[in-house]
Protein backbone atom coordinates (compact mmCIF):
# COMPACT_ATOMS: atom_id res chain seq x y z
CA UNK A 1 0.00 0.00 0.00
CA UNK A 2 1.31 3.43 -0.96
CA UNK A 3 1.64 5.62 2.12
CA UNK A 4 1.86 9.00 0.39
CA UNK A 5 0.45 12.11 2.05
CA UNK A 6 2.34 15.08 0.53
CA UNK A 7 1.19 14.49 -3.05
CA UNK A 8 2.66 16.46 -5.96
CA UNK A 9 -0.10 18.70 -7.36
CA UNK A 10 0.52 21.17 -10.22
CA UNK A 11 -2.28 23.54 -11.36
CA UNK A 12 -3.04 23.32 -15.08
CA UNK A 13 -5.05 26.50 -15.60
CA UNK A 14 -6.35 29.54 -13.75
CA UNK A 15 -9.90 28.21 -14.15
CA UNK A 16 -9.56 24.73 -12.66
CA UNK A 17 -7.64 21.50 -13.15
CA UNK A 18 -4.41 20.15 -11.71
CA UNK A 19 -2.01 17.31 -12.48
CA UNK A 20 -1.20 14.84 -9.71
CA UNK A 21 2.17 13.10 -9.96
CA UNK A 22 3.87 10.29 -8.14
CA UNK A 23 0.88 8.01 -7.52
CA UNK A 24 0.41 4.61 -9.16
CA UNK A 25 -3.34 4.04 -9.32
CA UNK A 26 -2.89 0.29 -9.83
CA UNK A 27 -1.83 0.02 -6.18
CA UNK A 28 -4.06 0.26 -3.09
CA UNK A 29 -3.85 3.69 -1.45
CA UNK A 30 -3.70 4.59 2.21
CA UNK A 31 -6.50 6.58 3.82
CA UNK A 32 -4.09 9.51 4.19
CA UNK A 33 -3.33 9.51 0.46
CA UNK A 34 -7.01 9.35 -0.45
CA UNK A 35 -7.68 12.28 1.87
CA UNK A 36 -4.86 14.28 0.28
CA UNK A 37 -6.33 13.61 -3.16
CA UNK A 38 -9.78 14.70 -1.94
CA UNK A 39 -8.36 17.95 -0.59
CA UNK A 40 -6.61 18.64 -3.91
CA UNK A 41 -9.83 17.78 -5.71
CA UNK A 42 -11.85 20.29 -3.69
CA UNK A 43 -9.31 22.99 -4.58
CA UNK A 44 -8.95 22.20 -8.29
CA UNK A 45 -12.27 20.46 -9.23
CA UNK A 46 -10.56 18.38 -11.94
CA UNK A 47 -7.53 16.13 -11.37
CA UNK A 48 -5.32 14.57 -14.05
CA UNK A 49 -3.09 11.52 -13.55
CA UNK A 50 -0.77 10.93 -16.53
CA UNK A 51 0.81 7.69 -17.75
CA UNK A 52 -1.43 5.24 -15.93
CA UNK A 53 -1.94 1.61 -17.02
CA UNK A 54 -5.27 0.72 -15.49
CA UNK A 55 -7.40 -2.38 -15.72
CA UNK A 56 -11.14 -2.02 -15.31
CA UNK A 57 -10.82 -3.39 -11.78
CA UNK A 58 -8.08 -0.86 -10.96
CA UNK A 59 -10.31 1.97 -12.10
CA UNK A 60 -13.32 0.77 -10.13
CA UNK A 61 -11.27 0.19 -6.98
CA UNK A 62 -9.82 3.69 -7.10
CA UNK A 63 -13.22 5.30 -7.74
CA UNK A 64 -14.73 3.39 -4.83
CA UNK A 65 -12.46 5.28 -2.41
CA UNK A 66 -14.73 8.29 -3.00
CA UNK A 67 -18.17 6.77 -2.56
CA UNK A 68 -20.68 4.24 -3.86
CA UNK A 69 -20.02 3.34 -7.49
CA UNK A 70 -22.71 4.55 -9.86
CA UNK A 71 -24.68 2.40 -12.27
CA UNK A 72 -24.79 3.20 -15.96
CA UNK A 73 -28.12 4.89 -16.72
CA UNK A 74 -30.42 3.00 -19.08
CA UNK A 75 -32.05 5.09 -21.77
CA UNK A 76 -35.74 4.63 -22.61
CA UNK A 77 -36.27 2.03 -25.32
CA UNK A 78 -36.81 4.56 -28.11
CA UNK A 79 -33.51 6.31 -27.29
CA UNK A 80 -31.47 3.25 -26.36
CA UNK A 81 -29.58 2.95 -29.64
CA UNK A 82 -27.84 6.24 -28.80
CA UNK A 83 -26.55 5.04 -25.44
CA UNK A 84 -26.02 1.28 -25.46
CA UNK A 85 -23.00 -0.49 -26.93
CA UNK A 86 -22.31 -4.11 -27.75
CA UNK A 87 -19.35 -4.35 -25.33
CA UNK A 88 -20.85 -2.62 -22.30
CA UNK A 89 -21.20 -5.61 -20.02
CA UNK A 90 -20.58 -4.04 -16.61
CA UNK A 91 -23.25 -1.81 -15.07
CA UNK A 92 -20.57 0.33 -13.41
CA UNK A 93 -18.75 1.04 -16.69
CA UNK A 94 -19.60 3.16 -19.72
CA UNK A 95 -17.43 2.94 -22.84
CA UNK A 96 -17.23 6.33 -24.55
CA UNK A 97 -16.27 5.36 -28.08
CA UNK A 98 -16.88 5.79 -31.80
CA UNK A 99 -15.54 2.30 -32.56
CA UNK A 100 -17.84 -0.11 -34.37
CA UNK A 101 -17.44 -3.86 -34.78
CA UNK A 102 -19.45 -5.49 -37.57
CA UNK A 103 -21.32 -2.22 -37.93
CA UNK A 104 -22.38 -2.10 -34.28
CA UNK A 105 -21.16 0.51 -31.81
CA UNK A 106 -19.19 -0.96 -28.89
CA UNK A 107 -19.95 2.02 -26.64
CA UNK A 108 -21.86 5.29 -26.52
CA UNK A 109 -21.60 9.02 -27.34
CA UNK A 110 -18.80 8.24 -29.74
CA UNK A 111 -18.64 10.82 -32.49
CA UNK A 112 -18.14 14.54 -32.81
CA UNK A 113 -18.66 17.57 -30.65
CA UNK A 114 -20.40 17.23 -27.27
CA UNK A 115 -21.98 20.32 -25.70
CA UNK A 116 -21.44 21.32 -22.07
CA UNK A 117 -23.39 19.12 -19.68
CA UNK A 118 -23.42 17.43 -16.25
CA UNK A 119 -23.25 13.64 -16.06
CA UNK A 120 -26.62 12.43 -14.82
CA UNK A 121 -27.90 15.98 -14.42
CA UNK A 122 -31.32 14.89 -15.67
CA UNK A 123 -31.82 12.51 -12.70
CA UNK A 124 -32.87 13.18 -9.08
CA UNK A 125 -29.34 12.32 -7.94
CA UNK A 126 -26.75 13.46 -10.50
CA UNK A 127 -23.44 11.65 -10.27
CA UNK A 128 -21.18 13.11 -7.63
CA UNK A 129 -17.95 12.29 -9.46
CA UNK A 130 -16.87 11.00 -12.87
CA UNK A 131 -13.63 9.13 -13.69
CA UNK A 132 -12.46 8.76 -17.32
CA UNK A 133 -9.49 6.76 -18.62
CA UNK A 134 -7.99 7.07 -22.13
CA UNK A 135 -7.45 3.78 -23.99
CA UNK A 136 -7.40 4.87 -27.65
CA UNK A 137 -7.19 8.43 -29.01
CA UNK A 138 -7.43 10.21 -32.36
CA UNK A 139 -4.46 12.15 -33.71
CA UNK A 140 -6.14 15.44 -32.90
CA UNK A 141 -9.27 16.79 -31.20
CA UNK A 142 -11.59 15.07 -28.79
CA UNK A 143 -10.36 17.39 -26.02
CA UNK A 144 -12.48 17.70 -22.88
CA UNK A 145 -13.30 21.20 -21.65
CA UNK A 146 -14.19 21.71 -18.00
CA UNK A 147 -16.01 24.85 -16.82
CA UNK A 148 -15.69 26.06 -13.23
CA UNK A 149 -19.26 26.72 -12.13
CA UNK A 150 -18.22 28.31 -8.84
CA UNK A 151 -16.68 31.09 -10.92
CA UNK A 152 -19.76 31.14 -13.14
CA UNK A 153 -22.02 31.64 -10.12
CA UNK A 154 -19.86 34.50 -8.88
CA UNK A 155 -20.17 36.16 -12.32
CA UNK A 156 -23.98 36.10 -12.41
CA UNK A 157 -25.18 39.70 -11.89
CA UNK A 158 -26.60 40.36 -8.42
CA UNK A 159 -30.02 41.37 -9.77
CA UNK A 160 -30.28 38.11 -11.72
CA UNK A 161 -29.22 36.12 -8.66
CA UNK A 162 -32.04 37.78 -6.74
CA UNK A 163 -34.55 37.03 -9.50
CA UNK A 164 -33.56 33.35 -9.72
CA UNK A 165 -33.18 32.66 -6.02
CA UNK A 166 -35.39 29.70 -5.11
CA UNK A 167 -36.16 28.81 -8.73
CA UNK A 168 -35.60 25.45 -10.39
CA UNK A 169 -34.71 24.55 -13.96
CA UNK A 170 -35.66 21.53 -16.05
CA UNK A 171 -32.86 19.16 -17.08
CA UNK A 172 -33.85 16.71 -19.81
CA UNK A 173 -31.85 14.14 -21.78
CA UNK A 174 -32.70 12.88 -25.26
CA UNK A 175 -29.23 11.33 -25.52
CA UNK A 176 -28.08 13.98 -27.98
CA UNK A 177 -24.53 15.29 -28.10
CA UNK A 178 -24.88 18.68 -29.74
CA UNK A 179 -28.61 19.45 -29.80
CA UNK A 180 -30.73 20.52 -26.88
CA UNK A 181 -33.73 18.40 -25.97
CA UNK A 182 -37.21 19.64 -26.86
CA UNK A 183 -39.23 20.12 -23.68
CA UNK A 184 -42.21 21.86 -25.28
CA UNK A 185 -44.38 18.75 -25.57
CA UNK A 186 -44.97 15.56 -23.61
CA UNK A 187 -41.72 14.68 -21.81
CA UNK A 188 -43.10 11.85 -19.70
CA UNK A 189 -41.17 9.28 -21.71
CA UNK A 190 -37.87 11.18 -21.60
CA UNK A 191 -35.55 11.25 -18.54
CA UNK A 192 -35.88 14.62 -16.80
CA UNK A 193 -35.69 16.34 -13.42
CA UNK A 194 -35.92 19.85 -11.94
CA UNK A 195 -32.90 21.11 -9.96
CA UNK A 196 -32.25 24.50 -8.35
CA UNK A 197 -30.62 26.98 -10.73
CA UNK A 198 -28.09 27.65 -7.96
CA UNK A 199 -27.03 24.84 -5.66
CA UNK A 200 -24.94 24.65 -2.51
CA UNK A 201 -22.14 22.14 -2.91
CA UNK A 202 -22.81 19.46 -0.26
CA UNK A 203 -19.14 19.16 0.74
CA UNK A 204 -17.69 22.65 0.39
CA UNK A 205 -20.78 24.72 1.19
CA UNK A 206 -20.01 26.99 -1.77
CA UNK A 207 -22.66 28.18 -4.24
CA UNK A 208 -22.45 26.99 -7.84
CA UNK A 209 -24.42 27.60 -11.02
CA UNK A 210 -26.19 24.38 -12.01
CA UNK A 211 -27.35 24.77 -15.60
CA UNK A 212 -25.82 23.60 -18.89
CA UNK A 213 -26.46 24.17 -22.58
CA UNK A 214 -27.19 20.54 -23.54
CA UNK A 215 -29.74 19.51 -20.95
CA UNK A 216 -31.17 22.57 -19.15
CA UNK A 217 -34.18 23.68 -21.15
CA UNK A 218 -36.42 25.99 -19.10
CA UNK A 219 -36.78 27.74 -15.77
CA UNK A 220 -39.82 26.79 -13.76
CA UNK A 221 -42.44 29.49 -13.27
CA UNK A 222 -41.17 31.92 -15.94
CA UNK A 223 -42.75 32.71 -19.33
CA UNK A 224 -41.07 30.74 -22.11
CA UNK A 225 -39.48 33.74 -23.81
CA UNK A 226 -38.07 35.13 -20.57
CA UNK A 227 -36.82 31.70 -19.49
CA UNK A 228 -34.99 31.19 -22.80
CA UNK A 229 -33.36 34.61 -22.65
CA UNK A 230 -32.15 34.08 -19.08
CA UNK A 231 -30.85 30.59 -19.83
CA UNK A 232 -28.93 31.91 -22.85
CA UNK A 233 -27.32 34.47 -20.53
CA UNK A 234 -26.44 31.77 -17.99
CA UNK A 235 -25.02 29.44 -20.67
CA UNK A 236 -22.77 32.24 -21.89
CA UNK A 237 -21.56 33.00 -18.38
CA UNK A 238 -20.87 29.32 -17.70
CA UNK A 239 -18.91 28.95 -20.94
CA UNK A 240 -16.66 32.00 -20.63
CA UNK A 241 -13.20 31.03 -21.77
CA UNK A 242 -11.58 32.29 -18.57
CA UNK A 243 -13.64 29.77 -16.59
CA UNK A 244 -12.55 26.80 -18.74
CA UNK A 245 -9.70 24.30 -18.51
CA UNK A 246 -9.25 22.36 -21.77
CA UNK A 247 -7.68 18.95 -21.32
CA UNK A 248 -5.74 17.60 -24.30
CA UNK A 249 -5.75 13.85 -23.85
CA UNK A 250 -2.73 11.55 -23.95
CA UNK A 251 -2.85 7.77 -23.84
CA UNK A 252 -2.87 6.59 -20.22
CA UNK A 253 -4.50 9.77 -18.90
CA UNK A 254 -6.90 9.26 -16.01
CA UNK A 255 -9.11 12.28 -15.30
CA UNK A 256 -11.55 12.77 -12.45
CA UNK A 257 -13.99 15.62 -11.88
CA UNK A 258 -16.72 16.85 -9.56
CA UNK A 259 -20.06 17.08 -11.38
CA UNK A 260 -21.61 19.41 -8.80
CA UNK A 261 -19.32 22.34 -9.53
CA UNK A 262 -18.24 21.74 -13.15
CA UNK A 263 -19.77 21.18 -16.53
CA UNK A 264 -17.83 19.54 -19.35
CA UNK A 265 -17.85 19.39 -23.14
CA UNK A 266 -15.92 17.68 -25.95
CA UNK A 267 -14.34 19.16 -29.08
CA UNK A 268 -14.79 17.51 -32.46
CA UNK A 269 -12.28 14.98 -33.86
CA UNK A 270 -11.77 13.06 -37.13
CA UNK A 271 -14.65 10.66 -37.71
CA UNK A 272 -12.38 8.04 -39.30
CA UNK A 273 -10.07 7.81 -36.26
CA UNK A 274 -10.72 5.60 -33.25
CA UNK A 275 -11.40 6.99 -29.78
CA UNK A 276 -12.07 4.87 -26.68
CA UNK A 277 -12.32 6.01 -23.08
CA UNK A 278 -13.63 4.07 -20.08
CA UNK A 279 -15.89 5.86 -17.63
CA UNK A 280 -17.11 5.09 -14.15
CA UNK A 281 -18.90 7.26 -11.61
CA UNK A 282 -19.81 7.73 -7.96
CA UNK A 283 -23.48 8.05 -7.05
CA UNK A 284 -24.73 11.45 -6.02
CA UNK A 285 -27.40 12.90 -3.77
CA UNK A 286 -30.35 15.30 -4.14
CA UNK A 287 -29.20 18.88 -4.69
CA UNK A 288 -30.44 21.89 -2.75
CA UNK A 289 -30.05 25.63 -2.97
Amino acid sequence: MQDVVAIDVTPLSAACGAEVRGIDLTKPLSAATVQAIKEAWERHLVLVFRGQTLSQDDQLRFASYFGELGDRKKAPEHLRSRAEGSRQDNQKILLVSNIKVDGEAIGAFGEGEFWFHVDGGYTPRPYRYTFLYALELPSTGGNTMFANMYKAYEAVPAALKDKLRGRKALHIHEYNRARQADSSGDISGIPHHFHPVFITHPDTGRKTLFVDRLMTTRIEGLPAEESSAILDQLYEIGERREFIFEHVWRLGDFVMWDNRCTTHARTDFPKDERRLLRRCTVEGEPLYE
